[in-house]
């Protein structure tokens, strides 16, 4: 039997609990539009009409605290310590020497990396660099960008040094033989450990005497490494120029929509991306960032996206209607012609002549 004073201290203290309860859902904020970017949120929470290149950065700074609630946070300028770059093994080659080295990523992380230098970055020379994010595979990891996995189409960062580039390739956490402790180095996805190890390989480059970053750095993948590297461009603007091959659809179009995909440990909900995606599973028009958005994120920078026709893992369609939804924010920001997508026919694939255009783009931006 429950006494009335207990009854009523019970009531006191849950009423209160369950009106706050109401009133927080009801002040979370409506998901704005992923298609239609001319939209912000304005300091009362109102949604307004993006007119301005202001406004524009208040609807940009939304879609990146999207992303965090997915990814978890991009860590503080605390965790850029000193690199202390370790060579562990050197082959020189007819046009560039390949280095293979490991970096201090965080205070208690080292990230590998293949690091390609031109031989023409001598005698106090400087050259561009980009950063090289391989695809996905599980015994070579970055070995493939530099075409050391055996399979075709994925070796830009040896291509790109031999066209004078010095180029970058780290490790993707949880492929291969890079497997970081994620929750202990406080990260809440692969996906941000990615981005972070990218953003510091971009620091590795910027300490370089024979690297010129004056013009930025360029940012290329296929498949994982052409989601990666829009992620990284979005949080790092020191990448002036992107190319992602095979790398994405929206997020409601994967795989058709189809629930399988979507449970914990499947497609995007993996450790090694995005694991709190199984989240929306059932609601994906409630992920709070999709690559509309992303892409939008990226103006004015020049982007080049290499989608197949008959790619199995993401929907050349869809990719369209991401980059309809981005141009106007290409437009306001007077960079109309910047976004490009590109349409081979082919499979899940990065060919040669793609490749070739995906080169000029970085020679038009990095290059005298």
């Amino acid at each position: 039997m429950i006494s009335a004073l207990k009854k009523t201290i019970i009531v006191t203290i849950i009423l209160p609990t369950i009106f706050s309860s109401s009133l927080f859902a009801q002040k979370q904020p409506v998901r704005l539009n992923p298609d239609d970017l001319l939209q912000y949120r304005d300091e009362a929470g109102n949604i307004k009409k993006v007119r301005t290149a202001a406004d524009w950065k208040q609807r940009r700074q939304e879609i990146i605290r999207g992303m965090e609630k997915v990814m978890g946070p991009f860590p503080g300028e605390d965790q850029r310590v000193a690199l202390n770059v370790k060579i562990l093994e050197e082959v020189k080659l007819d046009k560039y020497t390949r280095q293979l080295i490991t970096y201090q990523s965080s205070p208690d992380s080292r990230t590998p990396a293949y690091l390609c230098i031109p031989h023409s970055a001598k005698g106090g020379k400087k050259v561009p660099a980009v950063l090289c994010l391989h695809p996905t595979d599980n015994k070579a990891g970055h070995k493939v960008a530099l075409g050391l996995g055996g399979r075709e189409g994925r070796q830009y960062a040896a291509e790109l040094a031999e066209r004078g580039y010095v180029t970058i390739a780290p490790a993707y956490p949880h492929l291969a033989n890079y497997w970081p402790n994620l929750g202990k180095l406080g990260f809440e996805s692969g996906t941000m450990k990615a981005i972070w190890d990218n953003s510091r390989a971009i620091d590795l480059l910027e300490s370089l005497d024979y690297v010129d970053l004056s013009r930025g750095v360029g940012a290329i993948g296929h498949s994982l490494g052409g989601h990666n590297a829009i992620y990284t461009a979005v949080l790092d603007p020191r990448v002036s120029a992107i190319v992602s091959s095979c790398g994405f659809d929206s997020y409601r179009d994967y795989y058709d929509a189809a629930e399988r995909v979507w449970y914990f440990g499947k497609g995007w909900c993996q450790i090694r991306y995005m694991p709190r995606m199984s989240d929306y599973r059932g609601k994906l028009d409630e992920i709070p960032f999709d690559f509309p958005e992303l892409l939008g994120a990226l103006a004015p920078r020049p982007v080049y996206v290499n989608a197949p026709l008959h790619d199995s893992n993401f929907r050349w369609k869809s990719v369209d209607q991401c980059a309809e939804s981005a141009k106007p924010v290409y437009e306001l920001l007077g960079a109309k012609e910047k976004l490009v997508i590109d349409h081979p026919d082919c499979d899940h694939n990065f060919p040669l002549e793609q490749r070739n255009r995906a080169y000029q783009l970085f020679d038009s931006v990095l290059k005298d």
